[in-house]
């Protein structure tokens, strides 16, 4: 009897708390169906079918030198290095890379990744549905975006559907076609799980779409479709512990596919604007010293840039673009870099809780990187004088000479090599290193080459090998 007692008393108390909370109840008696006749099948074959026929498999081939061979078959370099530090031995010729790339136009132009077909010297492509070989050549790539464009000498192809980015949400259904393992044409399922994904350290511009859609080695290059076939992205990279799908996957997004893939056919290289600030999101501390809780604000205006020129100052707010929000900083450098050198560009920002708007021409990020005279960005490097201010800064001793590193490209060849923020390139092969001048000079000899470079780090003088 007690426990019967003890049982309704307890049941009347949930009654009462749940009584205290208003939940959202979905309807009740939902209906138990098939999402079509009992004689149907439900499918997107019809909508993706077209798709399929303008993704084609990439395969490169690499031509290794004699002497880079035996390079890395010394017995020093190998003692030096240890052999897991080693490129792999390879032979005079190799199958380099397969991936996947997507048809733009009826004349034979195909975008794919940039590491898909970096460095090398042959590349083939197989259209799907037929066995002939074509010999693709290179019409220009992005290192930057991880983006590349080849043409192949073909007509009458089948170009795919550029979608539009402002029409993506969170939860469309997607499609990854590429050619995974080698195994040929393959097409996954998923949803986009995340939209614009920085940070994830893969690209310099990075503004991904995230999908589960298993990708997988192979894959790169390949499209990610919406349910109607229409591109929305081109799939770059996942991140996994093992190297297979883990359902998280990256596209780089539409809208910079359109507008690297134009520049590249146009001049054969992308040229971004530049405006010339450093910025820095607003963080909670910072909010309340302004009235817009959305932007970017400017940490440094670099000299002689367009920003110093149309007076922009360190601590504004920059809250627009051309009338366009914006949200973060990610978001200006996307809407700086999409535009053209000498586009003419009105922003909005705010100072001391005052809007103000500025007008201002874009220079070219290329003739940035040496506007000041004193920083350079090369083959994942940013690289700088080594004056004596730095000198006092890092405890360098006064009489050292080379050129100083101030940072290092994440997943770059630079970082993969080894080096390091803070070391000072002193020789590129037998090429000594005095100043930014040298190190350009022995970079550009040596572009896409094997090579010894000597750093000084800490005092001691250590040989790093890249390419």
């Amino acid at each position: 009897m007690n426990k019967k007692i003890l049982l309704l008393s307890f049941m009347l108390s949930v009654s009462i708390l749940a009584n205290n909370i208003k939940f959202e109840n979905a309807p009740k008696n939902p209906k138990h169906r098939l999402p079509n006749g009992k004689n149907e099948i439900l499918s997107f074959n019809s909508a993706i079918k077209d798709a399929m026929k303008s993704v084609v498999n990439i395969a490169t081939k690499t031509i290794v030198s004699k002497q880079q061979n035996a390079l890395y078959n010394d017995p020093f370099f190998q003692e030096f290095f240890g052999h897991r530090n080693l490129p792999q031995q390879t032979p005079q010729k190799r199958d380099n890379a397969l991936g996947s790339g997507v048809i733009v136009s009826k004349d034979g132009y195909i975008v794919t990744n940039n590491h898909v077909i970096a460095d090398a010297d042959e590349i083939s492509v197989t259209i799907n549905g037929s066995d002939k070989v074509y010999t693709a050549k290179v019409v220009g790539t992005d290192k930057d975006s991880d983006l590349a464009v080849i043409k192949i000498d073909a007509k009458n192809l089948k170009p795919i559907k550029l979608g539009h980015i402002e029409d993506l949400e969170l939860g469309d259904i997607v499609f990854a076609i590429g050619n995974p393992f080698g195994v040929g044409e393959t097409v996954t399922q998923g949803i986009i799980s995340a939209l614009n994904k920085d940070h994830v350290g893969i690209n310099r511009y990075e503004h991904f779409i995230q999908t589960d859609a298993s990708i997988n080695p192979g894959n790169s290059g390949g499209a990610l479709i919406d349910s109607r076939g229409a591109l929305i992205g081109i799939n770059a990279a996942i991140i996994s512990q093992t190297g297979g799908n883990h359902g998280i996957g990256f596209s780089i997004p539409i809208d910079m596919v359109r507008n690297v893939v134009s520049k590249l056919i146009k001049d054969g290289r992308v040229n971004r604007g530049y405006m010339g600030v450093n910025i820095s999101k607003i963080t909670e501390p910072l909010k309340k010293l302004y009235v817009r809780q959305n932007g970017a604000i400017v940490t440094d205006v670099q000299e002689g840039s367009p920003a110093q020129k149309a007076k922009i100052q360190r601590g504004d707010l920059i809250f627009s673009v051309n009338g366009k929000d914006v949200k973060n900083p990610s978001e200006l450098q996307r809407i700086i870099t999409a535009l053209n050198p000498n586009d003419v560009i009105t922003i909005g920002i705010e100072r001391d809780k005052r809007e103000l708007t500025k007008t201002l021409t874009l220079n070219s990020l290329d003739n940035s990187r040496t506007l000041s005279g004193n920083y350079i960005e090369t083959d994942g490097l940013r690289l700088s004088e080594l004056t004596g201010k730095i000198k006092k800064e890092f405890n360098i001793p006064y009489d050292t000479t080379g050129v100083f590193i101030e940072g290092v490209l994440e997943n770059s060849q630079a970082d993969i090599s080894g080096f390091m923020a803070g070391d000072i390139l002193i020789q590129i092969e037998d090429i000594k290193i005095e100043n930014l001048k040298d190190a350009k000079r022995a970079f550009t000899l040596y572009k896409g080459r094997t090579k010894r470079v000597y750093v000084n780090r800490g005092g001691f003088i250590l040989l790093l090998v890249t390419k």
